[in-house]
């Protein structure tokens, strides 16, 4: 793409509490990136085509209708002066079979969240956006969007955080406990795929009171936009010789299990009828428990793919 599409939304809708999912999330923004506010009616129409152009994946039927169901059911709750606001995104679903469109009609309760922005907005691009692989990166790459032109983000209380990632709900029950899992598989991935794939560079301080973590705050620098493999270089099935839709689908799926997002590596990967199938192998021998990967489970694989080296342990003399 020669030029990034920048979209926007208001900032009560980036800071909002929900749960989706990558697929949902992708479904999100390429949505908003189609509002117009001269259109009269609340129906969109979602070419699936033109986001597989964009992303290169493949969206299946059964996969897409379930998510869109769970987006349907789903709760977004917001924030604003007069108390919180419990909506739900839409009023009715309509897949036009034989066309590849998903046709949306959003409720109306969201509809002042979309278009009503005046100078309370967020903006990003879409691009940027929908390369990345973690759910939890692309939340963070809207939070900091908000905030790119002041340099830093506002102290985030952590609970607070947590629950705008649908980490913590209300009763209190957390998805992660320990501080390093937290650490690791959201803020660690996050930063590594906002920092290659977007226009912001960005970092984050855990405070700490005594010794409980009690803020985060981010900071947020312009960069110019690293090289990524084009959208239309990304690898499917139908241009992998010999490799089955749902074998390639289940690899690419295990990658992001194993948080391998380099995209040199899984351009390798996924580009290689050997590799794909050595990728699905290798899940089911860990599933199995026929080989051990407790510490590191992707680097064992790319140790076995040979695309990394493997480690060599010192001895003593």
């Amino acid at each position: 793409m020669s030029k990034e599409l920048e979209i926007r939304q208001h900032n009560v809708l980036t800071n909002a509490r929900y749960d989706y999912t990558e697929l949902q999330l992708d479904l999100l923004f390429f949505m908003v990136s189609r509002l117009r506010k001269d259109q009269k009616t609340a129906t969109y129409e979602l070419p699936i085509k033109e986001l597989t152009a964009l992303t290169g994946k493949q969206y299946h039927l059964p996969y897409l209708r379930q998510a869109t169901a769970d987006m349907g059911s789903r709760m977004f709750e917001v924030e604003d002066k007069t108390g919180y606001r419990q909506m739900w995104m839409f009023q009715s679903v309509h897949y036009l079979l034989g066309q590849g469109i998903i046709e949306v009609k959003l409720s109306e309760a969201v509809l002042p969240f979309l278009f009503d922005l005046k100078d309370n907005f967020t903006s990003y691009t879409l691009a940027a956006a929908l390369r990345l692989s973690s759910k939890y990166a692309k939340r963070i790459y809207q939070y900091c969007s908000q905030w790119k032109d002041m340099g830093e983000t506002k102290r985030y209380d952590l609970q607070d955080f947590k629950k705008m990632l649908g980490l913590l709900d209300e009763k209190g029950n957390e998805k992660m406990l320990r501080i390093s899992d937290f650490r690791e598989s959201v803020l660690d991935v996050a930063v590594k795929q906002i920092n290659e794939h977007t226009e912001l560079n960005i970092s984050y301080k855990l405070e700490k009171r005594v010794r409980t973590y009690t803020h985060i705050v981010f900071t947020v620098k312009p960069q110019a936009l690293a090289e990524t493999i084009p959208f239309d270089l990304v690898a499917t099935a139908q241009n992998v010789p010999g490799v089955q839709q749902s074998h390639y689908d289940n690899a690419a799926r295990i990658l992001d299990e194993l948080r391998i997002t380099d995209a040199k590596h899984r351009q390798t990967i996924l580009t290689s009828a050997a590799h794909v199938a050595e990728v699905n192998r290798y899940n089911h021998d860990l599933k199995t428990s026929k080989i051990k990967a407790t510490r590191n489970p992707g680097g064992l694989l790319l140790v076995r793919l040979g695309l990394v080296a493997a480690k060599t342990t010192k001895t003593a003399a």
